[in-house]
């Protein structure tokens, strides 16, 4: 875990961030993982995005947050997470528009209820600044979220996995539940030309979250 705390292009409140999010995340999962799991996910987390991020300063949060989901998932696979809140994947390409969109309603909708998680087969660097503006325009802010992969666990760990335009991309899991939501790509349109995908998205959010049972608020 040394190389990413003393990581060169880190200064010393990133290497401090960075330790504070191993004993944040080995305090939250104290008695279902070990630290040398927890420290893993937050190395490959880590690594995902040094590659790719356009502001260094997020690095030690975009690393905590993504090694936090990824643990969630693999406690869901091993049968440590006795919650049985239902687990709903959003996929598409970039993951920066449409499943980021779905992501934000499904969150504001059902809560604590049932948990939402997102990603792209080909994430891009940042969220779709006219998504950002619809959304807000129904008071959600997806500006605070990040374009991401998705790995083996978090899709092992979903129960129901929708896909939007990621093709033979997308990762298929024997048994798992999938929906494939056929909806206009939002990039390179304006925010009018969006709307009408936002509110499509939302609809389907809607019946999907009644499919399931859950509650709305």
């Amino acid at each position: 875990m040394d190389r990413i705390y003393r990581h060169a292009d880190l200064t010393v409140d990133q290497r401090h961030a960075l330790l504070t999010a191993a004993r944040t995340l080995a305090a939250e999962f104290a008695g279902t993982f070990g630290t040398e799991t927890i420290e893993r996910f937050l190395h490959s987390s880590y690594e995902e995005f040094a590659g790719r991020a356009t502001v260094i300063n997020y690095l030690p949060l975009l690393a905590e947050r993504f090694a936090r989901q990824q643990l969630r998932a693999l406690a869901r696979i091993e049968g440590k997470d006795p919650t049985g809140t239902p687990i709903v994947l959003f996929l598409c390409v970039h993951n920066a528009g449409r499943s980021q969109m779905a992501l934000g309603f499904f969150t504001r909708l059902a809560g604590e209820r049932a948990l939402g998680w997102s990603g792209g087969s080909e994430p891009g660097e940042q969220i779709n600044a006219a998504a950002i503006e619809v959304m807000r325009e129904r008071g959600i802010d997806i500006a605070g979220e990040f374009p991401k992969p998705w790995t083996a666990e978090i899709v092992q760990a979903a129960d129901v996995v929708v896909t939007m335009g990621c093709g033979d991309a997308c990762p298929i899991y024997p048994g798992k539940r999938y929906l494939d939501w056929d909806l206009d790509d939002p990039d390179g349109k304006t925010v009018e030309q969006i709307r009408p995908i936002r509110d499509e998205i939302e609809r389907r959010v809607r019946a999907l979250l009644a499919e399931l049972g859950v509650a709305v608020d």
